[in-house]
């Protein structure tokens, strides 16, 4: 069944989204489009049109008919959203893919990819399915016939079987050049050729509204077109073939990512839309000379895992909520709540597990589809995605370092005073109870991973058992914390001094990592977490320690990551808050080498990487250049008034110091040279005030502004935080706009551009500078 309503529905009606053109008007009235007899075709002679009251549009009627030509049809799919609903056109190209594919005579279904291969359209079917992410098939049409409702501001394609029989009328009246002619059809519909350029439906009166309170509204006609070309509709030219480059793009809390409550693939839509457009303006030379095609961004949806049945964790979580204020505690359950879900250890598995899969299943998904495909890959995070990626790359591995994890003797001695259960139960005090579990095969590793149920059959009392499974899992979660802390301090320092000495472990830790990766799971389900200290893998001077991080087994990537974009990112306060006080400036992820901190001045998430780094307390981020190629208006007006005021202050302090040194002199006796005054004032102003002087020289306010400054390594030594520019009217009150500026990443082309220069930077491919204006 389409997730699109037939004609009959009212009141469709939804404005057109930024970067799709504009989109097709909706009914508003009734239409029938089953299974209609053949029309009546009869002339009109002096008969009074149904609505004697509309005034028609004035046309040449007296001039000589055009010989038929066949309507050229254009593809359109349906899109719906918030009970709204628009037709959009195809692309040029992908309308041209879909027109040949029709015309082929085939029982088979024949498949179309489309809007650069991220749906398929099967022809047959008329449906428009997703590739790459879950969403209900689209209706789709290939339009001929057009009309619009009297209220509506744009039109909508009529079915292809009415638009068949507008078209057969509409040749038989212009072959014949018989004109005034009417179809009636027989829910009452009237459509009256009165000649090429005026054709007008009508309406039958008992399907109006009651309600409406003036008479002529009830025949009020549609007004009716033919072809794509006589409507106001704007129509893309399509999206270049070859991919540059392939972009992830991570969501943060809730499932939806702007004031307009929109998902994260219509966020990505949009960004990709802007992508598009700055490649058209800012490397158009580059697209000529077919250096550049197009830069792929892909949705990553990790919310309705984590809110879905599997976990059933709204489910727990609405039979604890209280009844009051419901839906402000709906809002609650359904977002904030996801920054607590992170920082418990059940639900964190789930969250880092859902990500990295879906990215994995996307990265190799999109090399079935483009095996020509040779680029890199970047990831984005916004919010509390950009976390969750940064906790990621933190823990991944390089390729020898992920085959060949060395697990250091020492801590293997450690483990195994605690290997035997015999020792353990000793310990304990609780030895009478070896015989039981000896009779059920278990060891320390499996007696962590029971449950108190599983104890509780084999006859042990439960204060006994629970001390048992305590002090399992917490030996095992001690064993496992030292063991990743002296890895990954390993991999962060170079440290190779026990190389020698441990490589006969080396075939051991393939089989140990999957095993570690099965006990994380079940101890953040059955257990205490033990928060006392976890790695947290960026370099500290602690040797890799803090304290407050939850311990998760993380996944591993199947790249490696060229550039890890953060949108809005909360990443310094959640380190802070871990207990890092510090990153190392020698310290880079282990497979991604650039990393940038980018967001808007008033986000109230956002906060800075760089103080944490450097000790520069002065050190302002970088400021992201306007797409237009200069700063805002009203931030070039407050650089001019400052420069102003510093001026006029350094002109009035350096006249009265002059009068001030001449009062000086009076007493004395013997005025110095010409010469040796002025070798005297010229050393006067050797002082702070001179250095102010010296500010006027012919620098740009950007070069004074944003100094090259090496800050770790971070991102290879480049700057790390980068600020956007706000508008001028987000300047009046940044307090009413801080929400807005949270989620202003998606539509900012500022943000795109930034993201399109450090990708095609590392493909040599030129950056054009805009005229500036």
């Amino acid at each position: 069944m389409s997730d699109c309503p037939n004609e009959d529905d009212r009141g469709l009606h939804q404005a057109a989204p930024s970067g799709t053109g504009m989109l097709l008007g909706n009914n508003s009235q009734t239409e029938n489009t089953g299974t209609l007899p053949e029309e009546k075709v009869t002339p009109v002679v002096d008969e009074a049109s149904p609505s004697s009251t509309f005034s028609f549009e004035m046309v040449d009627v007296e001039a000589a008919p055009a010989p038929y030509q066949a309507v050229q049809p254009h593809w359109f799919f349906c899109s719906r959203a918030d009970d709204n609903t628009t037709w959009q056109p195809f692309s040029i190209e992908d309308s041209v893919k879909l027109e040949s594919a029709y015309s082929i005579e085939s029982s088979d279904e024949i498949l179309v990819a489309v809007e650069g291969e991220r749906y398929d359209v099967h022809v047959n079917e008329r449906k428009r399915y997703a590739v790459y992410w879950e969403q209900g098939p689209t209706e789709v049409r290939r339009c001929t016939w057009f009309y619009k409702g009297d209220k509506d501001t744009r039109f909508m394609p009529y079915s292809e079987d009415f638009s068949q029989r507008l078209e057969d009328a509409y040749k038989q009246a212009i072959t014949k050049d018989e004109w005034k002619t009417k179809l009636e059809f027989p829910t009452g519909e009237t459509v009256i050729l009165h000649n090429p350029k005026l054709i007008m439906h009508y309406q039958p009166i008992f399907a109006q509204d009651e309600w409406v309170s003036s008479p002529s509204e009830h025949t009020r006609p549609r007004t009716v077109k033919r072809g794509v070309e006589s409507i106001s509709v704007e129509i893309p030219d399509g999206e270049p073939d070859h991919v540059d480059h392939l972009v992830f793009m991570v969501h943060g809390i809730g499932p939806a990512c702007d004031l307009r409550f929109r998902s994260i693939i219509q966020c990505v839509n949009d960004f990709r839309s802007a992508s598009l457009s700055l490649l058209a303006s800012h490397y158009k030379r580059a697209q000529l000379e077919d250096q550049v095609g197009r830069v792929e961004f892909l949705p990553v949806n990790w919310h309705s895992a984590l809110h879905g049945d599997a976990t059933g964790v709204d489910e727990d979580i609405q039979r604890i909520t209280l009844p009051s204020i419901s839906r402000l505690r709906h809002f609650t359950n359904d977002t904030l709540l996801d920054l607590f879900f992170y920082n418990s250890p059940t639900y964190c598995q789930t969250i880092v597990d859902t990500v990295a899969s879906e990215i994995n299943r996307l990265h190799a998904l999109f090399n079935q589809r483009h095996p020509e495909f040779k680029g890199a890959v970047s990831i984005v995070g916004h919010s509390l995605g950009s976390l969750i990626l940064f906790d990621l790359l933190t823990n991944q591995r390089t390729g020898m370092d992920a085959n060949s994890a060395k697990v250091p003797r020492e801590d293997s001695n450690c483990y195994a005073q605690h290997d035997s259960l015999e020792q353990f139960l000793t310990q304990l005090g609780l030895q009478q109870y070896l015989t039981p579990l000896q009779a059920e095969n278990l060891d320390l590793e499996s007696l962590a991973l029971c449950r108190d149920n599983d104890l509780k059959d084999l006859g042990i009392p439960l204060g006994p058992r629970k001390k048992i499974l305590n002090a399992a899992s917490r030996k095992l979660l001690q064993k496992d914390s030292r063991q990743s802390s002296l890895l990954l301090a390993e991999e962060l320092y170079g440290s190779s001094q026990d190389s020698a000495t441990n490589d006969h472990n080396d075939n051991q830790s393939s089989g140990f990592m999957t095993e570690q990766a099965q006990l994380h799971r079940a101890q953040s389900v059955t257990s205490a977490v033990d928060y006392e200290h976890f790695d947290v893998g960026i370099g500290q001077t602690s040797g890799g320690m803090a304290k407050g991080q939850v311990s998760i087994e993380y996944p591993q990537l199947a790249f490696h990551p060229q550039t890890f974009f953060a949108f809005g990112s909360p990443i310094g306060m959640f380190l802070t808050v871990r207990g890092l006080k510090r990153i190392d400036p020698h310290y880079t992820f282990p497979t991604c080498k650039s990393f940038y901190n980018i967001y808007h001045p008033y986000d109230p998430v956002a906060y800075r990487i760089e103080p944490m780094i450097v000790s520069d307390d002065d050190l302002e981020p970088r400021l992201i250049p306007h797409h237009k190629g200069r700063k805002r208006m009203h931030l070039e007006l407050k650089d001019s008034l400052t420069r102003m005021g510093m001026d006029i202050r350094n002109n009035v302090l350096g006249s009265l110091r002059t009068a001030w040194q001449s009062f000086a002199r009076l007493p004395v006796a013997a005025l110095p040279s010409v010469e040796a005054e002025e070798t005297s004032i010229e050393g006067n102003l050797q002082d702070p005030q001179g250095e102010c002087a010296e500010a006027e020289s012919p620098v740009s306010a950007e070069q004074q502004e944003q100094p090259e400054i090496k800050v770790g390594m971070l991102n290879g030594g480049r700057r790390i935080d980068y600020v956007l520019q706000e508008k001028p009217i987000e300047s009046f009150n940044e307090y009413l706009f801080a929400i807005q500026s949270h989620l202003c990443y998606w539509e900012s082309e500022d943000t795109a551009l930034l993201v399109l220069k450090e990708i095609y930077d590392k493909l040599g491919v030129v950056f054009e500078q805009p005229q500036q204006f």
